[in-house]
């Protein structure tokens, strides 16, 4: 299949004066690895597949945008994850990446854990069979109700996020009958190298316990003092998309301080640490994420070294990866509606979704690839703008990209490395449709959330 070249807009990274690329990349066919789903290939046509099936197909069975999830993947990077830690560590996957009744039986079926951060999540966990012991439940305001349903569930542990929250978990347990185990959450004081709202361990925002001043050495003190409470551990968590492990380096320095602080005032070895998730994936080529066995073994020796130098027992670690598992799992296929070009600028290349299917452009300046996936092409590269059909100016999916300069109305695209925080966080912006999961597995594909109707929107509606 052949297109005309567009007579306008820039073919090299020459003119790109604020984006991401210093240049396009020597084939636009080739499908980097590095940041497509394992099984995500080319057939002889120069269609993309996923599980051996093409998108062509794909999109005329399960429509445009969707996103589509590959099982083997996913499965397989539960298991990387599992073997890395090992038996003497938890992994928790961290369930607002994305959450849905068919990745919690995966989970259960792969030996992870389970971490959910609202009432909602922990309805979907418990619906779909994950036992209650393997559940965390995260939150900075969890609501008693939310409390209730998780000490009666028996949560395996829940994440005290501050002075109130410490007596509101303790006295529901104590009304209950029961006995709650749970870790404190604690900023340490660490500046990730991450988007501001992703930062989540330096003082001046809303989650935790500040280890500065001794807050958190005060939480500890209240904590032991309360019969409804098992205190097991301390929670840190600094980010997210990180590659350096410096960071948790620092951060696991001064929860081992905490710990030694504890057991020299009250006698008390806490037998375990979290230290969080927020581990980096490759949504570009430029990206370098680093293999679980890799995090595993950094972060063991960074606690263990710690733990020798303090004279303590080492704790059992617990990690809580969610991006760094689903996202690489899945990509979204849209399909080309306008391509309009802008002399001496770029392309805008226009899909049929745009920001209520992912926000994460507009919201964190957060940076994709994308690839002509319905056919090959042997165009000169042309500089694009992908954006959505809603309407706002900031409605953009890929800010910068190179893409075939016969590029069409009618095409297919894909977006990889979306299986994290888009579906998530999608909206009905304008009205809009929030797409389907389809998971695809050895040939096979599967609606794992449906698409929404119209019938969906006016079922809320009752005005």
């Amino acid at each position: 299949m052949s297109r005309s070249a567009h007579p306008a807009g820039p073919r090299h990274a020459d003119v790109l004066t604020e984006g991401h690329y210093s240049a396009p990349p020597a084939d636009l066919n080739v499908l980097d690895p590095k940041v497509w789903a394992r099984t995500v290939t080319r057939d002889e046509r120069g269609v993309a597949t996923v599980g051996g099936l093409g998108v062509d197909a794909l999109a005329e069975e399960f429509g445009t945008p969707a996103y589509f999830l590959d099982e083997t993947d996913f499965r397989a990077r539960c298991r990387a994850w599992a073997e890395a830690f090992g038996k003497d560590a938890d992994v928790f996957y961290a369930g607002k990446a994305f959450l849905s009744r068919a990745i919690v039986r995966w989970l259960k079926e792969e030996g992870l854990n389970l971490d959910v951060c609202s009432g909602g999540e922990l309805t979907t966990a418990l619906s779909a069979g994950m036992p209650a012991e393997r559940i965390a439940f995260h939150g900075n305001n969890k609501s008693e109700e939310e409390i209730r349903t998780a000490v009666e569930a028996g949560v395996g542990r829940i994440v005290l996020d501050s002075f109130q929250e410490i007596v509101r978990v303790a006295h529901i347990a104590q009304s209950l009958g029961k006995r709650q185990r749970v870790q404190i959450r604690v900023t340490v004081g660490v500046e990730a190298h991450t988007h501001e709202f992703i930062a989540t361990a330096h003082e001046d925002q809303k989650f935790g316990i500040a280890l500065a001043g001794g807050q958190a050495a005060e939480a500890v003190r209240r904590a032991l003092k309360l019969d409804g409470l098992e205190l097991i551990g301390i929670h840190s968590h600094i980010g997210s998309q990180i590659f350096d492990m410096a960071g948790f380096e620092v951060s696991a320095r001064r929860v081992v301080q905490l710990l030694a602080e504890v057991r020299d005032e009250h006698g008390v070895e806490l037998p375990e640490i979290d230290l969080g998730g927020g581990l980096g994936i490759a949504y570009t080529s430029e990206d370098d994420p680093r293999e679980p066995h890799e995090i595993a073994k950094a972060l063991s020796e960074i606690v263990t070294r710690e733990c020798e130098s303090a004279g303590l027992r080492t704790p059992r670690i617990s990690v809580e990866p969610g991006r760094a598992i689903v996202g690489p799992t899945a990509f979204t296929l849209y399909r080309v509606g306008t391509v309009k070009p802008l002399e001496g600028l770029r392309t805008y290349v226009s899909v049929d979704g745009g920001m209520s299917d992912n926000i994460r452009t507009a919201l964190y300046d957060a940076e994709y690839s994308v690839s002509l996936v319905s056919r090959t092409s042997d165009a000169e590269p042309m500089l694009s703008r992908v954006v959505g059909k809603h309407c706002e100016s900031g409605d953009i999916v890929v800010r910068d990209a190179f893409l075939p300069a016969d590029l069409g109305p009618g095409d297919l695209i894909a977006v990889p490395a979306t299986g994290a925080y888009c579906r998530s966080m999608a909206s009905n912006y304008n009205h809009a449709l929030r797409p389907p999961v389809v998971a695809v597995r050895d040939g096979e594909a599967r609606v794992i959330v449906r698409r929404e109707t119209e019938e969906d929107l006016l079922r809320l509606d009752v005005g």
